[in-house]
C-alpha cells in the first residue's frame, strides 16, 4: 500500500448519511452535528501517600447527534420519530410499541474527488427530539428546515481505501 502524504484536511461539506445495511443515502440532510465523547475523570488517592492523587477513567458518555434537512414531502424523520411513542388500540386499551425504533447509522466523508475517505457507524440511535418544522415568518427569505435529535450508544470509525494520492518530495529541504 502506498504511503499517503495528504497536506490538507478534508472539508466539511462533502457528505452523506444513510441507515445501516442500507444503500440509499437519505435525502436533503444538510448538517450534521459532530461526534462527540467524553469520559469521565475518577480521582483516587492512595491511603499511604495524602498528597497526590491518581486519575482513572470512568464513564463514557455520547453526546446526542442532531440531523438537518430541508422541509419535503419525504416523511422519513416523521415516521422515525413516531416509532418512539407510537399509541396503538390494543384488548387492554392504548398500549406503546418500541417495535424497530433504534436504527443504526452510517455518516460517510467525501473528499474533494467524490471519494470515500471516512465512513462512521453510530449504534442504536434513537430520536429524543423531533421539529417538523422552524418558526415560520412571512418576511423571511430562507429555508424551511425540519431536524432530529438522535440518542444512541457509541459510534466507530469504519476502515475505508483511502484513494492513492501523488507521493510529495519536499525539495526546499535538500
Amino acid at each position: 500500500m502506498p504511503e499517503i502524504t495528504r497536506r490538507d484536511p478534508y472539508k466539511n461539506f462533502r457528505f452523506r448519511v444513510k441507515f445501516g445495511g442500507g444503500t440509499t443515502y437519505i435525502a436533503g440532510i444538510s448538517k450534521v452535528s459532530g461526534l462527540k465523547r467524553t469520559t469521565e475523570v475518577v480521582k483516587h488517592r492512595n491511603g499511604g501517600d495524602p498528597g497526590t492523587s491518581r486519575k482513572l477513567p470512568g464513564r463514557t458518555e455520547y453526546e446526542a447527534i442532531t440531523l438537518e434537512r430541508g422541509c419535503t414531502a419525504d416523511t422519513a424523520f416523521e415516521e422515525w420519530a413516531n416509532k418512539v411513542w407510537s399509541l396503538r388500540k390494543s384488548a387492554g386499551g392504548l398500549e406503546t410499541s418500541l417495535k424497530d425504533f433504534r436504527r443504526d447509522l452510517i455518516i460517510d466523508v467525501f473528499d474533494e474527488a467524490g471519494q470515500q475517505v471516512l465512513s462512521y457507524s453510530v449504534h442504536d440511535c434513537w430520536v429524543s427530539e423531533y421539529q417538523a418544522l422552524p418558526d415560520l415568518d412571512a418576511n423571511a427569505n430562507a429555508v424551511a428546515f425540519e431536524h432530529i435529535k438522535l440518542e444512541h450508544h457509541g459510534w466507530v470509525r469504519e476502515r475505508t481505501n483511502p484513494p492513492e494520492l501523488p507521493q510529495f518530495t519536499d525539495t526546499a529541504s535538500g
